[in-house]
């Protein structure tokens, strides 16, 4: 199937999909309202895949077997066409496998598959990592959602709040130059509440590194909803684009940048996940729209 885009349909709910990258790129309700960013001027995304890392490596090396490979912040795949593998009314499925492009930067072998699904008003993301090789694959993955913000344009942003499942109170990581930097920062969460200003990002994304929720609410006291939750994933990232931009992202990861300190090999880098040969690693999230509060 050679489509660029397909459009799922569900009860109070669409959502658009193309092959670059899997990308998510429309989410709609029943009233027909944008919810995702529309990839202006200040960041040309939309909701891109994180793929073999999540934030960057230092030095934008991947080191294996001593041996350096060149990959970008947040890897390749949010910029390789996937093959659609399935298509249906309210559900579809994309994979990525490797080929000689992939091991310039990444020498595993994998299939990565990406599917959407809609039920009632919500729609359900699968991310599945085969390790087809015959050694152990170091991967990380993560998703990038950027929410409208504000989802109504008569309020302000500082009308929206995340609001938890569960109290937050562990200590938040910050980056520098994209690299992690080594002392926690204490969370600007108060209890289950992380109330949204441009400010929150001057000093680039909020990481949780070990949250204990695995939900949020992205709300104002008007208007549409979303609740973001998330299986298989360890750390929650929040961001915008610092100094001010009209999209927020909500992003469950299972890996994170490179400490400001490691430089070593890819493997043993904290938070990548091992996946056996022959093994596969399922992860999912789901995107809930309502109405607020």
């Amino acid at each position: 199937m050679e489509q660029e885009s397909f459009t799922l349909h569900g009860e109070g709910i669409s959502a658009t999909i193309v092959g670059q990258g899997a990308e998510l790129v429309s989410l709609r309700d029943a009233e027909g309202t944008e919810l995702l960013w529309q990839a202006g001027s200040a960041w040309r995304r939309h909701s891109p895949v994180l793929f073999p890392i999540v934030g960057r490596l230092k030095g934008d090396q991947l080191r294996h077997r001593g041996q350096g490979y060149p990959m970008t912040q947040h890897g390749f795949a949010r910029d390789r066409r996937f093959d659609w593998e399935e298509q249906g009314p309210s559900s579809c499925t994309l994979v990525l496998t490797d080929d000689a492009d992939s091991r310039v930067h990444y020498p595993f072998a994998f299939r990565l598959a990406i599917s959407y699904s809609l039920e009632p008003r919500q729609l359900g993301v699968t991310f599945e990592i085969d390790n087809t090789g015959d050694e152990v694959l170091p991967a990380s993955i993560g998703a990038h959602p950027a929410f409208n913000w504000p989802l109504r344009p008569d309020l302000p942003k500082e009308a929206y709040r995340l609001t938890f499942a569960d109290n937050e109170p562990a200590p938040i990581r910050r980056l520098k130059d994209g690299l992690m930097l080594p002392q926690p920062r204490p969370t600007p969460i108060e209890g289950k509440t992380l109330a949204l200003s441009e400010r929150l990002f001057d000093d680039d994304a909020v990481i949780l590194d070990r949250p204990a929720s695995t939900s949020v609410r992205y709300a104002a006291e008007h208007g549409p909803a979303i609740e973001m939750s998330w299986q298989g994933f360890n750390e929650l990232g929040i961001w915008s684009k610092p100094g001010g931009a009209p999209f927020l992202c909500i992003e469950p990861w299972h890996g994170l940048a490179s400490p400001v300190d490691f430089d070593g090999e890819f493997a043993d880098k904290p938070g990548v996940m091992l996946i056996e040969p022959g093994a596969k690693r399922t992860l999912t999230y789901r995107i809930a729209i309502g109405r607020g509060p």
